[in-house]
């Protein structure tokens, strides 16, 4: 079966073929019942936690005593909050998400009998073509974001940092900004997406699930409810646009470039994050801080939904220059090998 969206014309102009995905979701090994499924998101789950308390934890202990060395004064906030809000905090942050890869690689090696790599693509490996892709759609749609946000609140100055030192800290910020966005895909469109999609027909099930599992973990207490749901909105629409990548191609590399795009954005250009602004070399009004209307959510949240649309036709429409392609695997040659399909 072929899903589309038919035009006024009568002829597609927006198809995915469920082909790529259909190969994506079957595992040879046969191990993936939902026992199986749990058991190896609670490794995962086990493993980032561990990761993120190590580092967060021996981050602040550095942090306190380089304080108590220097004679500042411990913050009122508290260590931990305060060791967040520097740069080495921000950094050490991203870094613990490499919890998730080692928790995966676990779960996948003893849960299920695969290899890290089946997560991947069909092709075993990350499509590059589509990480550039997706990287370039993002890019562009982020933005426009930033124009249309501009006209909601043009209150944009310069962030902290030097531009000598934004130079010396680019390429960490990029790798690790990878290592962060790659690894929550990995688990929310990889392994937990095929997982449940390799035993449930439903995509209400395998993909919708997820999603809400991912968009919920991004609820900002310092934020006020209208603009922590228009942010949520944002990203679930976001989200599923990612998901749809991954159906169209069967691969996560189209879902890896697009949500480094969106993150590197933030974290190195325009920030509105307060508490991850130290390497933006531009900082917007905070989604935290207050003075936000209904009518400024209602606004937010619809600019996210049209940045995902357009992310969408830029990667999913056939005309589209940045069209993803299908991940079928590797073929069989005629003298027993496999060539990239």
């Amino acid at each position: 079966m072929r899903y589309a969206c038919p035009s006024p014309h009568g002829r597609s102009r927006l198809s995915i073929d469920p082909a790529a995905f259909e190969m994506y979701r079957q595992t040879p090994s046969g191990r993936t019942g939902l026992p199986r499924l749990l058991a190896g998101s609670a490794i995962v789950a086990a493993f980032w936690m561990a990761g993120t308390v190590a580092a967060l934890m021996g981050g602040s202990y550095v942090h306190a005593h380089w304080l108590a060395a220097s004679g500042a004064d411990l913050p009122a906030g508290g260590i931990a909050q305060d060791f967040i809000a520097t740069p080495a905090g921000v950094l050490t942050a991203l870094a613990s998400f490499a919890g998730i890869w080692i928790g995966v690689w676990v779960a996948m090696r003893l849960v299920h009998r695969e290899p890290l790599a089946a997560l991947l693509g069909n092709a075993r490996r990350v499509s590059w073509n589509g990480f550039a892709k997706g990287l370039a759609a993002v890019a562009i749609t982020s933005l426009l974001s930033e124009v249309a946000l501009y006209v909601l609140s043009p209150g944009i100055g310069r962030g902290t940092i030097s531009l000598s030192s934004w130079l010396v800290f680019l390429v960490p910020i990029v790798l690790l900004t990878l290592l962060q966005t790659s690894s929550e895909e990995l688990l929310f469109r990889g392994y937990l997406t095929r997982g449940l999609a390799a035993r449930l027909r439903s995509p209400l099930v395998w993909g919708l699930l997820p999603l809400l599992l991912f968009t919920s973990m991004h609820w900002s207490p310092a934020s006020g409810l209208a603009i922590n749901l228009s942010v949520l909105v944002s990203i679930f629409a976001f989200a599923l646009v990612l998901l749809a990548t991954v159906y169209a191609t069967g691969n996560l590399g189209a879902a890896f470039g697009a949500h480094l795009a969106n993150n590197l954005f933030g974290f190195l250009l325009i920030s509105h994050q307060e508490s991850y602004d130290a390497f933006a070399l531009f900082t917007a009004p905070a989604l935290e801080a207050e003075g936000w209307t209904g009518s400024d959510a209602l606004f937010i949240g619809a600019i996210g939904i049209a940045a995902s649309g357009l992310t969408a036709l830029l990667l999913l429409h056939p005309r589209s220059p940045l069209r993803v392609e299908p991940d079928l695997g590797r073929r069989p040659l005629p003298g027993g090998t496999a060539s990239p399909a």
